[in-house]
């Protein structure tokens, strides 16, 4: 994302959350990044239904965002890393307003 988009929905704080953490697999993301430290293959094994094309786009996302922020780790086997930026752990409370509200309908 470029600098120039970021800085309108930075301006407004409420697109900038539903453009940053909404799609498919981005919410999944952010949930397991809250836990610290998530590899890619532990991404793949967590969600076995999403393409691995589709989780490299949506972390890329992430990143380019400022949410997550992404390391190579040098050792053998090589690896990256994604944890959440200052930015991403704002969102946490958000996340758990999000989980408080029993959404789901109550089946009798």
């Amino acid at each position: 994302m470029t600098t120039e988009k970021n800085e309108v929905l930075l301006n407004c704080p409420k697109e900038f959350l539903l453009k940053m953490l909404t799609g498919k697999w981005k919410p999944c993301i952010f949930r397991y990044a809250t836990q610290g430290p998530v590899r890619f293959g532990q991404i793949m094994k967590l969600l076995p239904e999403a393409s691995k094309q589709a989780l490299t786009v949506a972390l890329r996302e992430m990143e380019e965002s400022g949410i997550l922020d992404r390391k190579v780790i040098k050792e053998k086997p090589l690896h990256v890393e994604y944890t959440l930026t200052d930015l991403g752990l704002e969102f946490i409370p958000i996340f758990k307003a999000i989980d408080e509200l029993n959404l789901l309908p109550v089946r009798k």
